[in-house]
């Protein structure tokens, strides 16, 4: 596969204020993102997540080296617009995103910006609304949704743009456990049934878990890239940069240090039950 999102040599400063130095974030990150693939990005706070997430949507420009998005150069102020269209962008307080009294007419929002006749639009609003199972609620006012079914409809005013990427910053900081559910599903359904390109900034690892890939930031630099199992299992790695495995694989590591030798990769936990259950009758 082609890659949709290339970072290459980043370097980024936030500037100084009133005289005082910058805060630099990225001195030489390099990372790939495929296309059609679902990437989590993880990481303690001030490891760069969401500065990175910013630079997929021109949100925030390169202070040294190139972000390619669909080969586009996103410093290129000319086409932002085209970047913008590519990646799309939902963030952590649902809230803050929601921009009419009416669920179709929020999702409408994004389309009617680009352009896009009428006609079109009203299809693109059903579609969306249908892809992420809100469409019932199309007229419904969204301040009386939950905080998961606002997510959801923020993510329908994402793809109702039909951008080749989502890149969801946090997405489900603010939500209950249920909402938190609903979100990484629709967004799993999303990559899988539609080829939608995922990436998912998250600081939960069972959310994580779930991706195909996991990058782990730390210090402006990638630590672990790799798939879920191959991250998650170099437990001492993520506890000297201050993360922690799925619970999961926490136990089976906490007996190992006991004598036991539990593999390392087991994130569900009816897998890690199986693990178990298999060494006790051994």
């Amino acid at each position: 596969m082609s890659n949709i999102i290339s970072v290459e040599h980043l370097a980024y400063t936030y500037p100084g204020v009133d005289d005082t130095p910058g805060v630099a974030v990225f001195e030489d990150m390099n990372l790939t993102v495929e296309e059609g693939s679902f990437v989590a990005i993880l990481g303690t706070n001030g490891c760069g997540k969401s500065t990175l997430a910013k630079h997929f949507n021109s949100i925030l420009l390169p202070s040294g080296g190139k972000v390619w998005v669909c080969g586009i150069d996103t410093s290129n102020e000319e086409r932002i617009m085209s970047v913008r269209r590519n990646v799309g962008m939902v963030f952590q307080n649902p809230d803050n995103q929601i921009v009419a009294n009416v669920v179709e007419e929020d999702v409408a929002f994004g389309p009617e910006n680009l352009g896009i006749s009428s006609p079109e639009i009203r299809h693109r609003v059903d579609k969306a609304l249908k892809q992420v199972g809100m469409y019932e609620y199309r007229e419904h006012a969204p301040h009386l949704l939950s905080g998961g079914q606002k997510q959801r409809i923020a993510i329908a005013g994402v793809i109702a743009m039909e951008p080749k990427c989502i890149v969801l910053d946090e997405p489900t900081a603010m939500l209950d456990p249920r909402g938190r559910r609903e979100v990484i599903e629709t967004v799993g359904r999303l990559n899988r049934e539609k080829g939608i390109t995922v990436v998912l900034i998250t600081h939960h690892m069972d959310e994580a878990a779930k991706a195909g890939r996991v990058v782990v930031l730390h210090k402006g630099k990638v630590a672990a890239d790799g798939t879920p199992k191959q991250v998650f299992s170099q437990v001492e790695l993520l506890h000297n940069i201050g993360l922690a495995a799925p619970e999961s694989v926490e136990l089976c590591w906490e007996l190992n240090k006991e004598g036991f030798e539990l593999p390392l990769d087991k994130l569900d936990p009816k897998e890690c039950a199986q693990a178990l259950y298999d060494m006790v009758k051994a």
